[in-house]
């Protein structure tokens, strides 16, 4: 009876199978095109504000159609005003070394917590993911006030604290940025195969040579994936560098935009020429890891 059945159920219920995953494929497709113009569209309509006079956008209004010729007249001014070299390299020195200490520090404590079985190996991974919870805004007032109360070596700080120094920037940022790296590697590792830290074991490696061998060549995705984020995280900060700078020379590119407004009148032309050309160094980033980014963030995602 079942050898019978079975072709005909199949016969009448393929079509439909099929039909109903085109359906689910169409609806699928059609949902991430709307997503990618409603994503894409502040981005062509500040690229194409970037590319017309101030003149002519006074003269027509935002929404329309251009009068004059389209240049990089805008960004010319832009470059040069806000003086954007000097903030890239301020950027810079705050972004790289707070990526490359956060890798560094959330991959260890990853391999300690996935790796070892101990009491509070999860209390303390509850810890750090529970510390991204908190809004930056609650802890203003004494993280200040210990900013500003903290003495530093003179090779690290010109004025001998933490405040108003790239160290103190690096050093937020990678308190922040901690419980998340942390809790992402964590769930990657957990996919590696116990075997391949205890067959090293055996064979006599140290638990740093474990980690730094073993380990970290099979965790390149999720740390180019991580990378990524953290470049992007610490790249577009403002509010840190608002809050713990008082040296407009020293702080990041994104404050660098200021300077682009006037006192009582604002191209917001210019801005908008401003504002891309302060984005290319995150969309660089993005398109050299961007092979690994996706496959490090999924990879982890289905084992907590």
């Amino acid at each position: 009876m079942t050898v019978v059945t079975t072709p005909r159920v199949r016969a009448r219920t393929t079509p439909a199978l099929l039909q109903h995953v085109n359906l689910a494929r169409l609806l699928l497709q059609t949902f991430l095109v709307v997503m990618a113009a409603v994503w894409l569209f502040p981005l062509l309509w500040a690229l194409y504000e970037a590319l017309r006079p101030i003149s002519d956008t006074t003269k027509r209004g935002y929404f329309s159609l251009p009068g004059q010729p389209l240049t990089l007249a805008n960004f010319v001014t832009a470059w040069d005003q806000a003086n954007l070299p000097h903030y890239y390299l301020n950027t810079l020195l705050v972004a790289i070394p707070g990526v490359v200490v956060t890798l560094l520090l959330a991959s260890l404590l990853a391999f300690t917590i996935t790796k070892f079985s101990w009491k509070l190996n999860l209390a303390v991974l509850m810890l750090f993911t529970a510390g991204n919870l908190l809004p930056p805004q609650v802890i203003i007032i004494p993280l200040y006030w210990v900013y500003l109360k903290t003495p530093m070596p003179h090779f690290l700080s010109d004025n001998g604290l933490l405040y108003d120094q790239y160290i103190g920037i690096i050093f937020i940022h990678i308190v922040f940025q901690l419980g998340f790296a942390t809790f992402v590697l964590s769930n990657y590792m957990k996919t590696l195969p116990k075997e391949l830290t205890e067959s090293a074991l055996v064979d006599g490696a140290g638990l740093l040579r474990i980690w730094a061998n073993v380990i970290m060549p099979l965790c390149r995705p999720a740390l180019a994936a991580m990378a990524t984020l953290l470049f992007t995280f610490i790249y577009n900060d403002f509010f840190w560098a608002l809050l713990l700078m008082k040296s407009g020379s020293k702080r990041p590119i994104v404050s660098a935009l200021n300077n682009l407004q006037g006192e009582y009148f604002t191209n917001y032309n210019l801005l908008a020429a401003g504002a891309l050309l302060a984005a290319i160094p995150s969309i660089l980033i993005f398109l050299a890891f961007q092979k690994h980014f996706v496959r490090g963030l999924t990879l982890g995602a289905t084992k907590g």
